[in-house]
């Protein structure tokens, strides 16, 4: 019994989809762990926390586990930290699932939050393409430059090899806005990694090629 139990134990251990980074810039020094299989676990440092606190509750949302360093170049400005957050992260996720092979590939989802109500929608399709409609109009949110999201999610984007679409149909606070995308990105990502129990191990695409 003992014996079958740890062969079990085994198994899931083997099976869970990992992915561990290092990237180097001149700009950016980011270590980064990620579990696509985890339990909305973090330990994220950029020195921005309000983008941290994004990044977390992506985590959470998406039930993924992630450690993230990055030590980045912020007295120039936010944005060589934000984008290669987001190169980085993208490519783990990538490197994560491998040949894509039984995965939904493709995922979205409708978030409220409070007064906001915001949807992302997101493909694992090989190509790359971001449209991000933040309708925020302040320059900052916490310490983080809001026009910096965009950036963030088009470097997923590219890291990732996907399509990334985010919108916020309506709302009032920024802070909200930038959550409630934040949060649905992760939910419609936590769908797109899935296992596709219906097809199998098939490549979900007719190319056969992700």
């Amino acid at each position: 019994m003992t014996a079958e139990k740890t062969s079990t134990e085994e198994l899931v251990a083997v099976s869970k989809r990992t992915a561990a980074l290092q990237r180097d810039t001149n700009e950016t020094k980011i270590t980064l762990a990620l579990t696509i299989e985890g339990q909305g676990r973090y330990d994220i440092h950029t020195g921005i926390r309000f983008f941290d606190h994004m990044l977390e509750l992506f985590t959470r949302h998406g039930a993924f586990d992630l450690s993230l360093t990055c030590n980045g170049d912020l007295d120039v400005d936010q944005h060589h930290t934000v984008e290669d957050v987001g190169i980085t992260l993208g490519k783990a996720f990538d490197q994560a699932l491998g040949d894509k092979k039984g995965i939904l590939r493709a995922g979205y989802f409708l978030m409220p939050m409070d007064e906001t109500l915001g949807i992302a929608a997101v493909d694992l399709s090989g190509r790359i393409a971001s449209v991000v409609k933040t309708r925020v109009k302040t320059r900052l949110v916490g310490d983080l430059q809001s026009e910096l999201v965009d950036d963030f999610f088009d470097g997923f984007a590219q890291g990732a090899r996907a399509n990334v679409h985010l919108k916020i149909m309506y709302g009032r606070s920024s802070h909200h806005k930038i959550e409630a995308l934040f949060k649905a990105f992760g939910r419609a990502l936590r769908v797109a990694c899935s296992h596709d129990k219906q097809l199998g191990d098939m490549l979900p695409s007719t190319k056969g090629l992700l």
